[in-house]
């Protein structure tokens, strides 16, 4: 197996960086809005875009797949070797709605580089870290003088992820022959710092919900009937101030059952991080932290299963009074899961809890919406420490571990394809994804494409089945 050496891969990146670029400009001013009917062509246009230039990359095999939405792309590279791994890299070419008057500093789907930095819709979330696989895996061919990468590489790059991959789990279960593979890249994720490289190695699952409560068939009088019927308005608190103990746990029974604790190490390696409460609190627009006793900030946002109110409504809202026992009240409510938890147990438990805690007298429904399950590598699968080496090769400095306090389609190709996850991504927080003037770094997305460089040598020397 051959190695490639660090000066042949960053001279040949070097070499093919303005290039590497004009091309990514050129993909960043296509607006493959999913979320817009109205740009439906300028999202197949992405894939067509994408399809074609992952065919002159190299990729022999290069597919747009159609799905009941919104088209993905499939690329496949074998290897060549009996032996190598299969390596499956996950992104998306769809992107957030984005207009000048929002704010931007320029035309959002007109790149600009300003300062070492590409600014675009896209250029960070995701286009910029899909794209720089292309680039990769040219620098580890030409360093290694190999004719096919050291893993059998495939590609999917979804383009619904920014509407909730509606169509992606049945694309996945419909072709999962086709994306057999030993391990799952996600590049759709960041790094704490500029500073402090990371790899994240979990994110949690979502269960939402709406719940709403039906009372007297209309809104009455509070004189003549309060008191002495139930108030959907009344029960509806009652269930909120119910949700948690004075420990900020969550009261559901069974709620905690299946969570996979925090190691020892794993605290160590979140403690290790060099986290600025204060600053994260200015950018959560807080005053204070505050969750379930015994956690830090980090291990409440990445580790512990939580339930959020999200919105509580009913009766009048008006403005001055309106003396009534309203007849309906509803709640929002989420849950974020935890490696272990178990999203339809969860849907069960949040069910059986709301109807013992009802009066009679008080109707109640509750809609589950699509539920997401959380996932987590194992810090000790060979695939992550190759994924930490090659970041380190790259840049030069020790890689830490995070997490994610959020959801995303990982999930979904987690237990489809039945393989680990793991997330390479160069992103920083103030890249603004989803926000105005969305931005990446340009050393930085060329430190990704210097990762996957590295990266493919390693995984083939180093998997272990």
């Amino acid at each position: 197996m051959s190695t490639a050496p660090d000066n042949a891969v960053r001279a040949y990146i070097e070499a093919h960086r303005a290039a590497f670029l004009d091309d990514l400009v050129e993909w960043l001013r296509i607006p493959s809005v999913s979320a817009d009917p109205g740009r439906v062509r300028d999202v197949e246009r992405s894939a067509e875009w994408l399809a074609a230039e992952l065919s002159a990359t190299g990729f022999p095999v290069v597919e747009v797949w159609q799905t009941a939405g919104l088209p993905a792309v499939y690329a496949e590279w074998p290897s060549g070797d009996p032996a190598a791994p299969t390596v499956l890299v996950y992104g998306h070419h769809d992107v957030q709605p984005a207009a000048r008057a929002d704010g931007w500093d320029s035309e959002p789907f007109e790149p600009v580089v300003r300062d070492g930095r590409m600014y675009a819709r896209g250029a960070a979330d995701d286009k910029g870290q899909v794209f720089f696989h292309t680039l990769g895996v040219r620098a580890h061919l030409a360093a290694t003088g190999r004719h096919a990468p050291a893993v059998n590489l495939k590609l999917l790059i979804e383009g619904e992820e920014e509407s909730g991959s509606p169509n992606f789990a049945a694309l996945l279960r419909e072709r999962a022959e086709r994306l057999a593979c030993d391990a799952v890249i996600v590049s759709d994720t960041g790094m704490w710092s500029a500073d402090t490289p990371t790899v994240c190695t979990g994110m949690r699952g979502l269960a939402d919900c709406q719940v709403d409560l039906y009372g007297p068939d209309q809104d009455i009088h509070s004189g003549s009937f309060g008191g002495a019927v139930p108030n959907p308005a009344t029960e509806a608190a009652r269930l909120v101030a119910a949700l948690h103990d004075e420990d900020r746990r969550v009261t559901i029974p069974g709620f905690y059952d299946d969570v996979a604790e925090l190691t020892d190490r794993e605290r160590q390696l979140f403690a290790e991080l060099p986290f600025d409460e204060a600053g994260w609190l200015r950018t959560a627009k807080s005053h204070a932290a505050l969750g379930e006793s015994g956690y830090t900030t980090l291990e409440r946002i990445w580790a512990r299963p939580t339930a959020e109110v999200n919105g509580v409504y009913g009766g009048y809202t008006g403005p001055g009074g309106k003396t009534i026992v309203p007849a309906s009240a509803h709640l929002k409510l989420s849950f974020r899961l935890v490696a272990g938890q178990d999203p339809a147990k969860i849907e069960q438990a949040v069910r059986d809890w709301v109807a013992d805690r009802l009066p009679a007298g008080i109707r109640h429904e509750i809609t589950f919406w699509g539920a997401t399950r959380p996932c987590l590598t194992p810090l000790d699968h060979p695939a992550l420490r190759s994924t930490v080496r090659a970041m380190e090769r790259a840049f030069g400095k020790t890689v830490r571990f995070t997490r994610e306090g959020g959801s995303g389609p990982a999930a979904d190709l987690q237990d489809v394809l039945g393989v680990p996850v793991l997330f390479l991504g160069i992103s920083v927080p103030s890249d603004g994804w989803h926000s105005v003037n969305e931005k990446v770094e340009l050393d930085l997305l060329l430190k990704g494409v210097e990762t996957t460089a590295y990266l493919w040598s390693d995984l083939a020397e180093n998997w272990q089945r």
